[in-house]
């Protein structure tokens, strides 16, 4: 039993390591999917405690941000921002660094996948009209969205996970990880810029090839309406209300509006991911209660690999997340951290996320710019992401080191 067990878990982790299995249309939900679907059918878990692996608080949280984020897609306030900024493209390197913070800032609040999600196909079209080459500017977008949202608990999927399972305080872990994301950031900023020296150009027929889209119009109401929802969300994080239940009440709030269909909001949810989580939730719930990362832990410390060391895990931590992607290898590497061990887990949050931006399938955020930014005629290769992504991977998960170091 414990052999098959451990053969569905390696199949399904390598296919959503690999994203797809040939000759088949499973993406890496799909094949999730299936993985915990197995787990039931060969009796390694029963369907009672399938259920119980999901840990419910976190995607209860995971939704809750979901439609607060949705809320923000139909008001047009990402693609309003977007425009506004652009005021600045008289200036390429300024324009990159205000376009870099301002989606670090909106990827800590509001989750960086959300933002790139809306960001892309704006700045895709306006780039390409005023005869500048989006993909400098469109890896920024994901790089900064990667590195911001290491700065709290609510900035992408697997802090959250990492929030709710470690229980960490919402204020302790912004103010360790602030630091190290501001840094990294500026870092990122200039390298990107000496990266892309003689690349800001765009040609007259790359730009005629470039397709045009649309977008939501602005709806100054909706957009208050959300930022007022957001800041009282923040605020309540700082009480002892249990985070997701603060998100789910924010949810319930924007979801009684006299304009926003619910239809049009719940359909903005990301159902996709949250399958892809309980899925996940289910893989690692079997080999755990087969006892695979006992005997994983057992083999690392063997070998003096011993990932309650910050810097292991840091290592281990990089290395997974860009053979897996960052939120298997997070929800992974939790089973082996001690509870109580804060900055393990504030280590983990970080390096996890900044592993993202090493190669285009380390992070979620990095697919969806590419795949939007194709939709609308730019094409990000493999190798041009890894141009820039390996250095600022390289230099921030350094700075990271460095911050370990100076904080213990």
């Amino acid at each position: 039993m414990e052999t098959t067990i451990i053969a569905v878990f390696i199949i399904a982790y390598l296919g959503v390591a690999l994203g797809r299995i040939p000759g088949l249309a499973l993406d890496r939900t799909g094949i999730a999917l299936l993985g915990a679907m197995a787990m039931v059918a060969v009796g390694a878990m029963s369907t009672q405690e399938a259920q119980e692996a999901i840990d419910i608080p976190t995607i209860l949280l995971l939704y809750g941000l979901m439609v607060l984020s949705a809320q923000f897609r139909l008001a047009g306030f990402y693609t309003w921002t977007a425009l506004r900024i652009t005021r600045w493209l008289d200036h390429p390197l300024r324009f990159l660094l205000v376009l870099m913070l301002t989606t670090a800032l909106f990827a800590a609040v509001l989750a960086n996948d959300i933002v790139c999600l809306a960001f892309t196909p704006v700045l895709t079209v306006t780039l390409a009209r005023r005869s500048l080459n989006p993909v400098p500017f469109l890896i920024a977008v994901a790089v900064a969205s990667n590195i911001g949202s290491a700065a709290t608990i609510i900035g992408n999927p697997q802090n959250m996970l990492i929030g709710q399972v470690g229980k960490l305080d919402f204020l302790k872990f912004f103010l360790w990880n602030l630091p190290p994301v501001l840094v990294s950031l500026m870092a990122a900023y200039g390298l990107i810029v000496v990266l892309s020296r003689n690349r800001w150009a765009l040609g007259a027929r790359q730009a005629a090839a470039i397709v045009e889209g649309s977008w939501p119009s602005f709806d100054g109401h909706q957009a208050r309406k959300g930022l007022f929802y957001t800041m009282l969300l923040i605020v309540l994080f700082f009480s002892p209300i249990p985070r997701h239940v603060t998100a789910l009440a924010v949810a319930g709030c924007l979801l009684c509006s006299r304009r926003m269909k619910t239809r049009s909001i719940l359909g903005l949810v990301d159902w996709h991911l949250i399958t892809l989580f309980c899925s996940l939730f289910v893989l690692v719930g079997a080999v755990e209660k087969a006892g695979l990362p006992r005997m994983i832990m057992g083999e690392l410390n063997h070998h003096a690999l011993h990932v309650t060391d910050p810097y292991w895990l840091t290592l281990v931590s990089v290395v997974l997340s860009n053979v897996t992607s960052n939120v298997p290898a997070v929800m992974l590497l939790s089973k082996f951290l001690p509870p109580g061990h804060e900055t393990l887990w504030y280590v983990l949050a970080a390096s996890s996320t900044f592993a993202g931006n090493l190669v285009t399938i380390g992070s979620i955020a990095n697919l969806i710019v590419i795949e939007e930014a194709a939709a609308h005629g730019v094409g990000i290769s493999f190798r041009e992401h890894a141009r820039y992504g390996i250095p600022v991977t390289i230099v921030s998960v350094a700075l990271l080191a460095v911050w370990i170091f100076l904080s213990r």
